[in-house]
């Protein structure tokens, strides 16, 4: 909203002196930084009041697990409120739409993104926190099939959209620049582009994707991202300290998929220049990033250990698949996997430990699965197993920021 203010009174704005200060405004990286003051000032500002409304209307969460020892290490946690979700998605709703380009199709997606998965996770939390006042036998939460089909709903649309934005060449003219939107990007590896007869330049290395091929990845990776947070929410700040560290690293990787000076081909490219796929207007998603940021900072603050309200389904599903969308559009799906590596080490330790109890007749490879829970029983403290997942999440992505300079 504000810089759609901006571009109206720009004219007056660069005449008035005084005014000249609001010129920030111009710069995404300004805004995205300012996203996370504010998503940080929205969260504290309301907490303690939406923590002692979600207590009043009794909101709480009962956890409840197949592992008697478990049940036992949690049994301290009953009755702490949940659906925290409202905090987190209700101050990046706000940032959002105070300081991104609504006239951006990716902004514009990006909150659709967060309000489907927001809804799906709160009517799951609903239906789970009042499981005991319905009839004997009903289920608690959304059937799992329920749920997958409606986060698939949403990667699909998404998908289809993201692909034909990024191949309308009224916004895409660079063939190149097409190419790059629809291509599955290998981040270790660069390639020769031949740009005359005789003249090449170094180039990250894609694979163009078809559209369905394209669309099936963006629904993997949105629905698999959604999922792998929602699980990793098990513990007082793991969830949301590891999505702070994650947010901030796509922050950064927004910027430099969109960042160019001018509209002019020659003018500089701050993408290409470090080999990686140049998606014009996706430099707006660090608006996004950084409300995440902040919002996440904001939660952890009643979130950390003893917690005083959880994020519950409300909250992870909307911040994975979210995540999952900023990866997709700037092309970094890989790199998701390494920075996210957390979230993805704890979904695929659910399905190994599912898959091989069924295959075993019921043997099992963890203690308890998601593995968080599998280091909790093994004699960690909550708190080291949450402080080393975020150790853990600063150096992958260390690691995959540097993999930026070695192309």
């Amino acid at each position: 909203m504000i810089p759609l203010l901006y571009r109206h009174f720009e004219s007056s704005i660069s005449r008035t002196g005084w005014l000249s200060p609001l010129q920030v405004f111009e710069w995404v990286e300004f805004r995205a930084i300012l996203a996370i003051l504010l998503g940080f000032t929205i969260v504290m500002v309301l907490g303690r009041r939406t923590i002692r409304a979600l207590v009043r209307l009794k909101i709480a969460d009962r956890p409840e697990f197949y592992n008697k020892d478990l049940n036992e290490i949690m049994k301290g946690k009953a009755n702490t409120p949940t659906m925290g979700g409202v905090l987190i998605v209700g101050a990046i709703f706000i940032c959002v739409l105070l300081l991104a380009d609504l006239a951006s199709f990716y902004v514009v997606m990006a909150l659709v993104c967060l309000v489907w998965l927001f809804a799906i996770g709160a009517v799951d939390d609903y239906l789970k926190l009042t499981a005991a006042t319905r009839k004997p036998g009903s289920r608690e939460g959304l059937y799992s099939h329920e749920k997958l089909l409606a986060q698939l709903a949403i990667a699909l649309i998404l998908g289809l959209f993201i692909h034909h934005w990024g191949g309308n060449n009224i916004y895409f003219p660079d063939p190149e620049e097409q190419k790059a939107a629809h291509a599955f990007t290998l981040p270790f590896l660069k390639t020769w582009e031949r740009i005359g007869p005789n003249e090449y330049i170094l180039s990250s290395y894609i694979i163009p994707l078809g559209t369905w091929a394209f669309v099936g990845l963006t629904i993997l990776v949105i629905a698999g991202t959604s999922n792998a947070v929602n699980l990793t929410d098990g513990m007082d700040g793991l969830a949301g300290g590891v999505m702070t560290i994650v947010a901030f690293a796509f922050l950064v990787l927004a910027l430099i998929a969109g960042y160019r000076i001018g509209t002019d081909p020659n003018e500089f490219v701050l993408a290409k220049y470090l080999l990686v796929p140049h998606i014009r207007f996706s430099d707006e998603l660090a608006v996004v990033c950084g409300a995440m940021v902040g919002a996440c900072i904001g939660f952890l603050w009643f979130n950390c250990f003893p917690a005083q309200v959880f994020m519950g389904d409300s909250g992870s599903l909307p911040l994975g698949g979210l995540i999952g969308y900023v990866a997709v559009v700037i092309r970094q799906d890989v790199l998701l996997l390494i920075i996210g590596g957390v979230f993805f080490i704890e979904m695929f330790s659910v399905i190994i430990q599912v898959g091989y109890f069924k295959l075993s007749g019921g043997k099992r490879v963890f203690r308890c699965a998601p593995i968080h829970h599998h280091f909790h029983m093994a004699g960690w403290t909550e708190q080291q197993v949450v402080v080393r997942a975020w150790l853990i999440t600063a150096m992958l992505v260390a690691l995959s920021l540097a993999t930026i300079k070695v192309r």
